[in-house]
């Protein structure tokens, strides 16, 4: 059996080569300026808009790598509500939803804060309010005192992944870890994000949990690198699209005598693409900032409101009279009314297919 890492001599003192990540790691830097750039000039609700997607989306995606599907808008209206920012339709959420929330807000949002024991405590205590993960009791706001292995498979068959750091040696590894994150001023923020993320999962030092505190540390070294709280791009979101090869670099790094160049490569490459895809949601928020300013002192009820809105984020399938009424919770009748009201107003087209129920669209528009 091939050694981990972490049984090497000083093996934190982590290596790579520059020229193998160079040119990726100047990319996402300068994608992190453009991204920075254009938010700026969207203008403030749409920015907040961004930051609002993105945080949740994190929060998301996040717990979903895991396995655990949340609530989306539940978790949406609980930052919203934490940050102050007012959408409509808020909806209350789960103690468990707060909890994740929490730790994702104060890793983001208070990102130039020491990261301490306690502050990692808090973190994983808010993560499990219950003190279970699922149906099994676990050690919650403390380090683990148990053997920790990574496993997968039928009983009797299982396949050991990872056999984490003895317990016993939890403490001393995270204090050094500890002692780093605060204390290395040196490194890159985001080349600092990769080895951090690495890092804690390969100490593992909780019973559960490790993934998305160590993609919440993440986080909180990307908005350093940013000097922004405000978060326009969820790492976890691109980190769940390529979840196999995360778990194989990660598989395959955790035997390494000290060089982490591989593990590094891939990290940026997903921040690159989780950046690339958030250029596509700009250009939706951008242009849905640009139709309210063009229609700021166009009479729109708050129904034809909803339904516009929708138009620009989500929605799925084609808008029809009776789908209008089913969203809005109206009579055919009026939502017949407020299509042909935004059809007269140029806002709304109806589309070329035939049929027995007419379709409609945005029609096109643009800022003069």
């Amino acid at each position: 059996m091939a050694k981990y890492i972490y049984e090497y001599k000083n093996w934190t003192g982590f290596s790579w080569q520059d020229k193998a990540i160079n040119v990726v790691f100047g990319e996402v830097r300068l994608m992190q300026g453009k991204i920075i750039g254009q938010m700026n000039a969207l203008g403030f609700l749409a920015k907040e808009e961004a930051t609002l997607n993105a945080l949740t989306l994190d929060v998301v995606k996040s717990s979903e790598i895991e396995g655990e599907l949340l609530n989306y808008d539940q978790v949406r209206s609980s930052i919203a509500r934490r940050l102050g920012i007012n959408t409509a339709g808020l909806v209350s959420s789960s103690r468990h939803i707060e909890g994740v929330v929490e730790m994702m807000l104060d890793a983001t949002q208070r990102y130039t804060l020491p990261l301490t024991e306690k502050r990692l405590f808090g973190w994983h205590s808010a993560l499990f309010p219950t003190g279970y993960s699922g149906p099994y009791e676990i050690e919650v706001g403390r380090y683990r005192t148990g053997e920790m292995q990574v496993v997968s498979g039928a009983m009797g068959k299982e396949k050991v992944h990872y056999e984490a750091v003895k317990p016993g040696l939890v403490k001393t590894e995270m204090d050094k870890f500890l002692d780093w994150f605060n204390n290395e001023n040196g490194l890159d923020p985001v080349l600092k994000a990769a080895i951090a993320h690495f890092w804690l999962i390969i100490i593992h030092p909780f019973d559960d949990g490790n993934g998305r505190i160590a993609r919440a540390i993440t986080d909180m070294l990307l908005a350093r690198a940013e000097d922004s709280g405000e978060r326009f791009y969820s790492m976890s979101d691109q980190i769940l699209a390529e979840r196999k090869r995360y778990y194989e670099v990660l598989q395959k790094v955790q035997h390494s005598s000290g060089d982490i160049t591989e593990w590094i490569d891939w990290f940026l490459h997903c921040l690159k693409n989780a950046m690339l895809s958030t250029e596509n949601t700009t250009r939706k928020i951008l242009r849905k900032a640009e139709f309210w300013k063009l229609h700021e002192h166009t009479p729109i009820n708050e129904r034809q409101r909803l339904i516009l809105n929708k138009l620009f984020d989500d929605f799925e399938g084609k808008l029809q009279t009776s789908k209008w009424a089913k969203i809005v919770k109206t009579s055919t009748d009026t939502a017949l009314r407020d299509i042909k009201d935004l059809v007269e107003k140029g806002i709304l087209k109806q589309t070329d297919e035939g049929g027995r129920n007419a379709n409609y669209e945005l029609a096109d528009f643009k800022l003069e």
